[in-house]
């Protein structure tokens, strides 16, 4: 009695702390967005209120300025690319390493964390001396090889926890049934593995979209090839209206907002289908 006493104090400290939550993640949100539809001086003199005057030419006009539309479709180009290669690289390899617990197979696992002990950074000149002697410096396809290579530790270290824990009953039901390799991956770790996966190309999209340093480097500031990370930056001057720039990186935000919701939704219901096998 006493433990569901405390149970039911509880759930309303836990609601309380959960919404609490909610609007320290939503205030920033808000902020952002009230703050594309202002002046500058209405932004630094009464930043939470709502707008005397709701600017909406500031979207139009960040639009245009940085170019955003070909930013977008680049940006939106090299991190679809770059996941797919991540994903048809890092599931095949997570596959194998689960699947053969040996010493071989620790010691290349081993090898992929260490990707981890590596800056980014420290890999700049070394990858951009590689783009040039490969005649892909100043190109998207570039950072389309690049970006999955740099992924793939924690990619693949992600996925081999994950299917480490489909059953060995069903591996052995798949054999028995006269599956091969492919077959067994396809038909048997992938579903199990399915929230790992989504869960691994919501980061790395996230990590894709977000690059900056070596999208700066690689591509440059050809408005053709430059990324929406490299773009947004063009708004900012010596006389910089801030609406303006808060309206584009609004608008930078908007794709990577849509396909993580979308992305959210597909890993729950993987989750609770797993569940519901299990």
């Amino acid at each position: 009695m006493r433990r569901r006493g405390l149970r039911r104090s509880g759930s309303p400290v836990a609601t309380i702390l959960s919404w609490g939550y909610a609007l320290i993640l939503a205030l920033p949100v808000y902020y952002l967005v009230i703050s594309a539809l202002k002046t500058n001086i209405e932004i630094f003199i009464s930043p939470f209120a709502l707008p005397t005057q709701w600017l909406w030419g500031n979207f139009s006009y960040a639009w245009e300025r940085a170019q955003l539309g070909q930013a977008l479709l680049n940006s939106v180009l090299i991190s679809v690319v770059a996941i797919a290669l991540t994903l048809l690289l890092a599931v095949p390899a997570s596959y194998a390493l689960a699947r053969n617990d040996n010493k071989i197979s620790r010691a290349i696992t081993s090898t992929f964390a260490a990707g981890f002990l590596i800056p980014p950074f420290a890999a700049l000149i070394p990858t951009v001396i590689l783009a040039i002697n490969m005649g892909l410096f100043f190109t998207r396809e570039f950072q389309m090889l690049y970006l999955p290579a740099s992924a793939l530790p924690l990619s693949v270290m992600l996925l081999v926890q994950f299917m480490k824990t489909v059953p060995k009953e069903l591996i052995e039901s798949a054999a028995l049934d006269g599956a091969g390799q492919l077959r067994t991956l396809w038909s048997v770790f992938i579903p199990i593995a399915r929230p790992g996966i989504v869960s691994v190309t919501i980061l790395q999209l996230l990590t894709f979209w977000n690059e900056y340093l070596f999208s700066l480097t690689i591509t440059g500031t050809d408005p053709k090839l430059r990324t929406v990370q490299v773009a947004l930056p063009t708004l900012v001057n010596d006389t910089t209206n801030y609406g303006v720039l808060a309206a584009g990186t609004v608008l930078t935000l908007l794709p990577v907002y849509i396909v993580y919701s979308f992305m959210s939704k597909r890993m729950q219901e993987a989750l609770v289908a797993g569940a519901v096998k299990g």
